[in-house]
């Protein structure tokens, strides 16, 4: 608490607008699952819903990438929480009055979807002018460990709430946590110099073209697209060996939390152990995921997977925090917002992928089969980082001016 009190101002208030959004996401989560199955929909609707917004996410985040590092990044997220915050307010309206129109529901959620892939890389852009370089890894972290800490509680909470009062109240309070994050996005005072602006597709182009001349970048970001395709069909293979192997649903409600364990573990540990050359620390933590994924082939017990979760999912928010600040450290301010939208693409595309694979391949090779070689995946996807220059001795120290073209000054009146 004394060290979140000793940050900037404007840090703080991010913080508590993200906290409290985060927080929001759960309550909509639980609130449109029992939404759609209460009003007659079944999960192909559900299923739908949520390709609507994977496919939202997809086309938009390069284009908000663009526009985070042409506009100031506050005003993106100010419009994109307000434009959410409409959109959910609608859902909730529209269940709340009794109905359930599935081409209604899936136009707020490519609308909300869509304002959500502008408010992530302006905030990505924004974040390093919030607190002086060297506090970047323990802002990270803690932004991270909020983050984790809410994955938890917003689900738990919003399913006492949507019990109670009903999945309108659960879409209601999310709605109102756009507007708090919102206001929160205003009241920030820094600003970041702009130059003049080029073509779409030029602008794209620089964003690759800072990706490709560093080796670590460019690696990295390979090397998460084939983790997060194996890293997909992993998320889909364990719930079914926690329901059929480890004693159902309460199986599945001990691994999660383990997770979540993990997750709040790895973010203090990168809040306090802040090594010269963090990025190599991070792609050895990373390391420890596969041993998660093999504990439920070997020794498929539930205390091993819960063990695994916790030094698995640890690992995974370290090295989300080293490899967040390396790009904050190394990529110029002006062009983070198209960086950050690049990150992310490579997630989205390659998660549903191996969704998809998942079960083809588990029909055809076995559960465990399929499990073991994804490990691998995960461990070689990771330990090859290692042999790149870049990956193994980039520092905190920038090795050039990290923001040539911005500055955290306080915006005018």
């Amino acid at each position: 608490m004394n060290y979140f009190l000793g940050m900037t101002r404007d840090f703080r208030l991010l913080a508590t607008g993200q906290t409290l959004s985060w927080l929001g996401n759960g309550f909509q989560t639980v609130a449109l699952a029992v939404a759609v199955y209460t009003h007659g929909g079944g999960a192909d609707d559900l299923g739908l819903v949520m390709a609507a917004s994977i496919l939202t996410m997809l086309a938009g985040t390069l284009f908000g990438g663009v526009w985070a590092d042409r506009l100031q990044p506050r005003h993106v997220m100010v419009v994109s929480d307000l434009v959410r915050l409409v959109a959910t307010a609608g859902i909730a309206i529209m269940f709340a009055g009794g109905g359930y129109h599935l081409a209604l529901l899936c136009a707020l959620t490519v609308v909300s979807a869509g304002a959500g892939a502008f408010f992530t890389p302006a905030m990505g852009s924004l974040k390093p002018l919030l607190v002086p370089a060297p506090q970047l890894q323990r802002a990270n972290a803690t932004l991270s460990m909020l983050q984790t800490g809410c994955g938890i509680a917003g689900p738990a909470l919003g399913g006492v709430t949507v019990a109670a009062f009903g999945a309108p109240a659960g879409f209601a309070i999310n709605a109102l946590s756009f507007l708090l994050s919102g206001v929160a996005a205003a009241f920030l005072r820094v600003r970041a110099e702009r130059g003049p602006r080029s073509p779409m597709l030029r602008d794209l182009a620089a964003g690759w073209r800072e990706i490709r001349g560093r080796d670590w970048l460019i690696g990295g970001l390979f090397g998460a697209t084939v983790y997060h395709i194996a890293n997909g069909m992993i998320l889909v293979l364990v719930p079914l060996i926690a329901l059929e192997r480890l004693g159902g649903p309460h199986a599945v409600g001990w691994i999660s939390a383990a997770e979540g364990l993990g997750g709040l573990i790895g973010s203090g540990l990168a809040l306090r152990f802040q090594p010269r050359r963090l990025l190599r620390a991070g792609w050895l933590t990373l390391l420890l995921m596969p041993f998660w994924a093999l504990s439920y082939v070997w020794p498929g017990m539930l205390t091993a997977v819960l063990a695994g979760a916790i030094i698995g999912y640890g690992g995974l928010m370290f090295f989300g925090v080293a490899w967040e600040t390396a790009i904050q450290d190394h990529v110029p301010q002006d062009m983070l917002g198209r960086v950050t939208s690049w990150d992310y693409l490579t997630s989205f595309l390659a998660m549903p992928v191996g969704n998809a694979l998942a079960g083809p391949l588990a029909a055809h090779f076995g559960v465990d089969r399929v499990l073991v070689a994804c490990a691998f995946v995960l461990f070689a996807s990771a330990a090859s980082q290692l042999l790149i220059p870049g990956s193994r001795n980039l520092t905190r120290a920038p090795t050039h001016i990290a923001t040539p073209t911005a500055a955290a000054v306080p915006a005018p009146a």
